[in-house]
C-alpha cells in the first residue's frame, strides 16, 4: 500500500510510525504540512492509497480528504475533542486514557473512529506519557486501522457528540506559591512539560518552567531559591521544596536553569550529591547506579538525552568507578531517552561556540574511550528508549548492544551540519561493514530496533512486555560461567592491544574533519543548530523523506 504521512514535524512518534510501516513493506512518503499548496501538490505527485496523520497541527484541505481516505491520530479517548488532550487528562487525574484514529472530515476531531486503543495512566510528565504510552497505543491503533481497512465487513464507529474541551491557558497552569503544595506545583509543571511550560518570573527573569523534581530534605520560603545543583535550582514551597531543571526565557530556548539565571544566583549554595546517587530519598539527580550481583546498572537521566561536556565527564568518572567492583556494566540511559549526543542548546547559548563545542565533543570522546578500552569488564548498552546521533555511537562503544522492539535509532549527524565523532568510523563499520555504514550516515533516516539487528548494528531485540526480564537473563548468562567470562575478556584484551592504534587513528581523523565545523563562523552547523534549537519551521520537506 502507498501511504503518505502528513505531519507538522518528523517527531519521535512520526519516526516510529514511519519505521514500522516500512518494516511492513508499505511504500511510505512524508510531507510536512507547510501550507495547503504543498500538501495538495504532494498528494497529486505521490497518489497515495491512504493518508495518515500521526502528528498534525493544521487543518487538511477538504480537496485532500474528499479524494483520498485520510486518517488522523488523536491522543485522546472516544468523545475527547480539541487541543491539550493529554494535558487535560493529567489535570483531571484520569486513570485511563488512549488514542483514536478518526477519518478526516470538515469538523475538528469529529470523524468516524476506525480504531481505538486505551492504556492506564502513569504518574509522569506529559512528554513521558506521549513518548511511551501514546506512542505504543498509536502503533497498535495504526495496525488495527490497516486490518480494518482490509476487512470488508468492518464498520467504523461514530465519534461521540461531546463538546470540545477548552485550550488551557497560562492562567490555568499558573502556580500560586503561597497556596499550592509541592505536589500541586509538580502536577502543573508535569502536565505542561515539553510545551508550553509554566510561565513564571524568577529573580525578575520572565521564563517558562520545566523539569520538576520533589526535594525531601531542603526547605525554604515559598518561591525562594535555596540551592543549585548540576544546572538545576531548588525552590521553596509552602510544604517543602522542588527542583526545577530547565527554564526557557521568553523568546528564547530551553536551557538548564542556572544558565538562564546566571549571576542572579551567584550566592546560592551548591548542594552536591555523590558521583553515584543511591536514590535513598527524593531529590534532583542525573547519574545513579544499582548493582545486581556482579552486574552494575548505570543510569544517566540527562534532559532530552542531551549531554554537555560536564555531564560527559561526570558519566566517565562514574563508569570508571564502577569498573572496580563489577564484572558487567550496563549503560541504561534514562526513562525517556538513552542519549542524543552533544548538547546543542548549551552550544547555541554559548558566547564561545567553537570552544565549547570543541570541549563537548572531546568530553564525549573521552567518555567513549573509557568504555571502548574497558578491558576488565564486559560492557552492555540497553537501548530500551530512543537514541540519536552521538547517543547511538555511545551505545555502539559497548561489547553488546540490546534494544527494545519499539526503539528508534537515528545513526547520523548530517542533518545538523556535522560529520560527527564518538569513534563512529570504527564502531559502525565494525558492526555493519563500510558500505552499510556510509549509507546509514548519508541517508539520514531513522531505523527501528528490528532493522538494526537485521543489519548487525545491534545484538539482540527484546519486546517491551518482557524487556527487563530478558535483559536480566542475558546479563546473568554473561557472568554465570566464569571460564567463558574470562575467555571473553582475554580475547577483548588481545583485540584492543592489536587495534589500539587503529582505533585512536579513527577518532583523530574524525576530530580533524570536525574542527572547522565548530570553529569556522561560516560553518553550516551554526545555522542548522540555530534552526533546530529555535524550532524554525522548514520551508520544504527534506528530500530524504520523500518516496519517489
Amino acid at each position: 500500500m502507498k501511504i503518505l504521512l502528513l505531519v507538522s514535524a518528523f517527531n519521535s512518534l512520526t519516526q516510529r510510525i514511519y519505521c514500522e510501516l516500512k518494516e511492513m513493506n508499505h511504500t511510505v512518503s512524508v510531507e510536512f504540512a507547510i501550507n495547503d499548496k504543498t500538501m495538495l501538490d504532494e498528494v497529486e505527485r505521490f497518489q497515495p492509497d491512504i493518508i495518515f496523520c500521526p502528528y498534525l497541527k493544521k487543518f487538511i484541505p477538504k480537496e485532500i480528504f474528499l479524494k483520498t481516505p485520510t486518517f488522523i491520530l488523536h491522543p485522546g479517548i472516544r468523545g475527547d475533542r480539541g487541543h491539550n488532550a493529554i494535558d487535560h487528562a493529567l489535570r483531571d487525574e484520569r486513570k485511563e486514557w488512549g488514542v483514536v484514529i478518526l477519518k478526516a472530515n470538515e469538523e475538528f476531531d469529529s470523524g468516524e473512529i476506525y480504531s481505538e486503543v486505551r492504556f492506564e495512566m502513569r504518574d509522569a510528565t506529559k512528554a513521558s506519557i506521549y513518548r511511551a504510552e501514546v506512542a505504543d497505543a498509536a502503533s497498535d491503533a495504526l495496525k488495527e486501522l490497516l486490518r480494518n481497512l482490509d476487512n470488508q465487513e468492518f464498520q467504523p464507529t461514530p465519534q461521540l457528540k461531546a463538546a470540545m474541551h477548552y485550550y488551557l491557558t497560562q492562567e490555568d497552569r499558573a502556580i500560586d506559591w503561597q497556596k499550592d503544595s509541592t505536589k500541586e506545583i509538580i502536577k502543573k509543571i508535569s502536565l505542561s512539560d515539553s510545551f508550553p511550560g509554566v510561565r513564571e518570573t524568577l529573580l525578575e527573569v520572565e521564563c517558562y518552567l520545566f523539569g520538576a523534581w520533589q526535594e525531601d530534605k531542603l526547605k525554604g520560603s515559598p518561591k525562594e531559591i535555596i540551592a543549585k545543583r548540576d544546572g538545576a535550582v531548588c525552590i521553596g514551597t509552602v510544604d517543602g521544596a522542588i527542583w526545577i531543571s530547565h527554564l526557557q526565557e521568553i523568546g528564547k530556548f530551553k536551557l538548564p536553569a542556572t544558565y538562564v539565571l546566571k549571576e542572579k544566583i551567584k550566592g546560592v549554595k551548591e548542594d552536591r550529591l555523590p558521583l553515584l546517587f543511591d536514590m535513598s530519598y527524593k531529590t534532583f539527580y542525573e547519574i545513579s547506579s544499582h548493582k545486581d550481583g556482579d552486574v552494575a546498572y548505570l543510569y544517566f537521566n540527562f534532559h532530552n538525552g542531551a549531554m554537555g561536556a560536564e555531564q560527559c565527564i561526570r558519566l566517565k568518572y562514574a563508569f570508571e568507578y564502577l569498573q572496580e567492583s563489577a564484572k558487567v556494566i550496563v549503560l541504561m540511559g534514562a526513562e525517556e531517552f538513552f542519549s542524543n549526543g552533544i548538547h546543542l542548546n548549551i552550544l547555541e547559548d554559548s558566547q564561545k561556540q567553537g570552544e565549547d563545542g570543541w570541549s563537548n565533543i572531546n568530553a564525549m570522546n573521552d567518555l567513549i574511550k573509557s568504555i571502548l578500552f574497558a578491558d576488565e569488564v564486559i560492557t552492555v548498552a540497553s537501548l530500551h528508549k530512543n537514541a540519536g546521533a552521538g547517543g547511538v555511537f555511545l551505545a555502539l562503544a559497548c561489547d553488546y548492544v540490546l534494544a527494545c522492539g519499539n526503539t528508534v535509532l537515528n545513526p547520523h549527524y548530517k542533518t545538523i551540519g556535522l560529520s560527527g565523532s564518538e569513534y563512529h568510523t570504527y564502531t559502525l563499520p565494525k558492526r555493519v561493514g563500510a558500505q552499510k555504514a556510509e549509507k546509514l550516515l548519508n541517508n539520514c533516516l531513522p531505523i527501528n530496533a528490528h532493522k538494526a539487528k537485521e543489519i548487525g548494528m545491534i545484538d539482540e531485540v527484546f519486546e517491551k512486555e518482557n524487556y527487563f526480564e530478558e535483559l536480566r537473563n542475558f546479563l546473568q548468562k554473561l557472568v554465570e560461567n566464569e571460564d567463558k567470562y574470562d575467555d571473553f575478556l582475554y580475547s577483548k584484551q588481545d583485540y584492543l592491544q592489536e587495534n589500539r592504534e587503529f582505533i585512536n587513528e579513527c577518532k583523530e581523523s574524525e576530530i580533524k574533519v570536525m574542527y572547522p565545523e565548530f570553529w569556522d563562523k561560516e560553518s553550516l552547523f551554526h545555522k542548522l543548530r540555530h534552526d533546530f534549537v529555535y524550532k524554525v519551521c522548514p520551508m520544504q520537506t527534506p528530500k530524504r523523506l520523500k518516496e519517489v
